[in-house]
């Protein structure tokens, strides 16, 4: 996947400017010292920002660092901090822009929220880069010492409870949590899991604080967020823009059908609809948006990826181990034309069954795209029962890895 910068909508808060990896000497006269100060005022300070979650569930981020805080007092346990740059969303790649240009505002915000929970111990989970990453920290004199831990490259190795576990020497596979990971996680201690990106605006609210963070984006929804833009014909961008701003902003919408917003767990707009949308942290999901144009086949693109997201499966629950294959296959018959008998129904009730049943959110994340797409290509799918397809461009928008799951 080709990655190219040219396009922020905003002074960038987050990416180095020009495209060029910020070295450590460059990242502190580009920001200047880290203040740590006091663990109260810090999450008051972040309180008053707003800041949410850059990792797809938007969660307030306060109320993350003052439950985990508070946990590891209730149970006189140490907290852990895990940065989560997994990213194992095919169609994002903004978690490893952000950690390939500024890798030092994530490690600052590590350190920051090391402070803000009392932790002693983090670590830093990603796919790729992990060389690199090992050497900007060996540059680095932190108060707490961060590990970088190799992932297994797999859609749910960056889920909450699969990344603790893994950490924590066990499989990269997400468990039932209760209690949650905010309680117990690596080696049973009070465990804060937050993605990169919410790091590296915590490492720039320590410094400038909550008014300076609120200046960007929306009274409701402040800041900004970084987001994979995929439009067909293009390379893929990585681009930084304040919530609030419109959608055909950030990607053409002109002879477009439909849109693509959150990954592969997100859902498809209708491109009429989403040019009436401005950026929300309510659809963000993964921070993927995908333009797809009128000649191509939504359907078709749907099973490919509810393919991709069958085969994904951590195995351990029926909803995912059974209903998953079972929904992509039924996808498969809607997205050839020719009759579709009773699939419709059946991917209804199968998608009832599996929907808020399973270990982790993957069979939920699922439906989410199904549902999305039976309602947006509407029209399609009846034109597909009478033999027929609108489209005349086969080529694949969204990637998809080649590979097979162990329980494919």
């Amino acid at each position: 996947m080709t990655m190219t910068f040219p396009d922020v909508y905003m002074s960038p808060r987050l990416l180095a400017p020009g495209g060029a990896p910020a070295d450590l000497p460059t990242h502190e006269q580009r920001y200047g010292p880290l203040p740590y100060g006091d663990p109260v005022a810090l999450l008051r300070t972040v309180a008053e920002s707003g800041l949410t979650g850059r990792g797809g569930a938007a969660f307030p981020v306060y109320r993350k660092l003052a439950s985990v805080a508070e946990a590891g007092r209730r149970t006189g346990r140490t907290p852990v901090v895990v940065a989560n740059g997994a990213e194992g969303e095919p169609a994002s790649c903004k978690d490893k822009t952000l950690l390939r240009l500024s890798p030092h505002l994530v490690l600052d915000g590590i350190q920051v929220a090391a402070a803000a929970v009392g932790a002693d111990e983090a670590h830093l989970a990603v796919e790729d880069g992990a060389s690199y990453l090992e050497s900007a920290l060996a540059r680095r004199d932190d108060p707490v010492a961060v590990r970088v831990v190799r992932l297994p490259k797999r859609f749910l190795s960056g889920q909450s409870s699969a990344l603790a576990r893994y950490v924590g020497g066990g499989a990269a596979l997400p468990a039932h949590q209760d209690p949650p990971v905010r309680e117990r996680g690596v080696h049973r201690a009070p465990t804060l899991v937050q993605n990169v990106e919410t790091l590296a605006h915590l490492g720039l609210i320590a410094r400038y604080g909550a008014d300076w963070f609120r200046s960007a984006g929306t009274p409701a929804q402040p800041g900004s967020a970084l987001c994979t833009v995929h439009v067909p014909g293009r390379e893929v961008r990585v681009v930084e823009a304040p919530f609030g701003m419109p959608l055909g902003r950030l990607l053409p919408l002109d002879g477009m059908s439909a849109v693509l917003v959150g990954g592969y767990h997100g859902t498809w707009i209708p491109a009429a609809e989403a040019a009436e949308l401005r950026l929300d942290a309510g659809f963000l999901g993964a921070g993927v948006l995908a333009a797809l144009p009128a000649d191509r086949c939504g359907l078709a693109e749907t099973a490919r990826v509810l393919r991709y997201l069958a085969l994904q499966s951590a195995g351990q629950c029926g909803p995912c181990l059974n209903g998953l294959p079972r929904i992509a296959a039924a996808f498969r018959t809607l997205a050839a034309p020719g009759p579709q008998g009773t699939t419709r129904d059946d991917l209804a009730r199968w998608s009832g069954l599996v929907e808020g049943r399973g270990a982790c959110h993957h069979p939920d994340g699922t439906v989410r795209l199904v549902r999305s797409a039976l309602t947006t290509f509407a029209a399609e799918l009846d034109a597909h029962a009478h033999g027929l397809c609108t489209a005349t461009d086969a080529t694949p928008l969204l990637p998809v890895p080649h590979e097979e799951s162990r329980h494919a």
